[in-house]
């Protein structure tokens, strides 16, 4: 199998400082690991979180890829919570904008919604009943 499950995800922002912060406060957890570029300022900042300790990064923009986009679009990676509706209150109350409404995905259970925070990038959450699934299929 060639993907083996969600790694890393970078999100840029031109004051990585602010978004550290910002992050900070939503996920409750502080960054593991910090990287500054040549001029002393923050540059890389990474988070670990969620049940499989999955790696958020926020990278100065300047580092980005030729050509990358500076305003949302493209593909929506979701993270699962377990109470959608107040998380999505919760990034609201915290400067972030409606990117996708909460929208109810077939009979399923699966229910999506997404923001922009306020560095212009998209974060998807989600409440997914496969992922409850897996979860509960692991050895403890």
């Amino acid at each position: 199998m060639s993907l083996r499950g969600f790694s890393t995800i970078n999100f840029w922002a031109d004051d990585v400082a602010a978004a550290v912060a910002w992050y900070t406060e939503f996920l409750g957890v502080e960054a593991y690991f910090m990287r500054s570029g040549p001029d002393g300022r923050p540059a890389y900042a990474e988070f670990r979180i969620g049940d499989y300790q999955a790696e958020l990064g926020i990278v100065d923009r300047t580092y980005g890829p030729p050509g990358a986009v500076t305003e949302p679009g493209g593909a929506v990676m979701y993270w699962h919570v377990d109470d959608l509706n107040a998380t999505v209150e919760r990034l609201l109350s915290m400067g972030a904008k409606e990117y996708e409404p909460i929208t109810p995905r077939g009979t399923a259970g699966f229910v999506t919604a997404a923001v922009v925070d306020p560095f212009g990038n998209v974060l998807g959450v989600m409440y997914n009943p496969h992922y409850l699934d897996v979860l509960a299929s692991q050895p403890a």
